[in-house]
């Protein structure tokens, strides 16, 4: 997620040809766009979705991200003609690829320096639940249902790092019978165990996602990229390694413009003017 490029991707990519990116000050939106197969996801999707993370986080602009699908639902999981069918044919090796690509998608989720909050209605299935868990915010509608479908289909159930995140936000109770068992959970039982951050009325869930996107990017980049990071990388940190990195790191963000303007901003009576800076 450096911000530094060597010879290679110095220019915005201008074609995404898996999914529809579109910027508005500050506030990128990304929309999984294959309505007519709920969104499923082929392999183009998942390099994309792992390519444009990265290239979003060098170009320093963006300060929140909306991941939201196109249609009737946001993301169905993977194409099962274009995946499941595909990976019959291959060896361990290009297996592996496969299944690490995926994981870098959520690894970038998690790593990118900007909160991204998934607008979630309709189906959320396999991939595409793990996709809205690895999301800062999850803001949905009453149409909702998550199922991580992965045991459905012959698999483990700790897919592109559900068996991380999972425990993490919903308990391991909840976890080991969801990645189990691959039920369906609707969306009022998905705000009960804490899998939706945000339930909103129906067909308003992009409009809220949207409206807290812009809230965050108006908002201290840095420290919400801090606070993002350190919610991240203390998730497996006893407390004494924990409390030491929250230390050094608000001794530097004490050091930072946006720090100073909050001073004189309260002090001229105003609001603060944040440059992420």
């Amino acid at each position: 997620m450096s911000p530094f490029t060597g010879s290679a991707n110095r220019t915005p990519t201008e074609d995404w040809r898996h999914l529809r990116l579109t910027l508005d000050a500050g506030v990128a939106t990304v929309t999984l766009a294959r309505p007519g197969k709920l969104n499923a996801l082929t392999f183009g999707a998942y390099a994309d979705l792992r390519d444009l993370l990265p290239e979003l986080a060098r170009d320093g602009s963006v300060r929140a991200l909306v991941l939201g699908g196109e249609g009737r639902g946001f993301c169905s999981g993977g194409d099962v003609d274009d995946i499941i069918g595909a990976t019959l044919a291959m060896d361990t090796g290009r297996l592996l690829d496969f299944n690490r690509m995926t994981g870098q998608v959520v690894r970038s989720l998690r790593e990118c320096p900007f909160p991204v909050i998934a607008a979630v209605h309709g189906v959320a299935a396999g991939a595409g639940a793990v996709l809205a868990l690895a999301a800062d915010f999850r803001v949905a509608d009453p149409t909702a249902r998550f199922a991580f479908l992965f045991t459905k289909v012959g698999l483990s159930g700790g897919d592109m790092g559900a068996a991380y995140l999972l425990p993490r936000v919903v308990g391991l109770g909840h976890a080991t019978r969801l990645l189990m068992l691959g039920e369906p959970v609707a969306a009022p039982e998905a705000e009960r165990i804490g899998l939706i951050s945000r339930l909103t009325a129906e067909g308003a869930a992009h409009a809220e996602a949207a409206a807290l996107a812009r809230r965050l990017a108006d908002g201290p980049a840095l420290a919400h990229a801090q606070t993002k990071a350190l919610l991240t990388a203390e998730l497996d940190m006893p407390l004494a390694a924990s409390v030491e990195l929250d230390a050094a790191t608000q001794a530097l963000l004490m050091n930072s413009a946006d720090y100073a303007e909050f001073h004189a901003a309260f002090t001229e009576k105003r609001p603060p003017r944040w440059s992420g800076r």
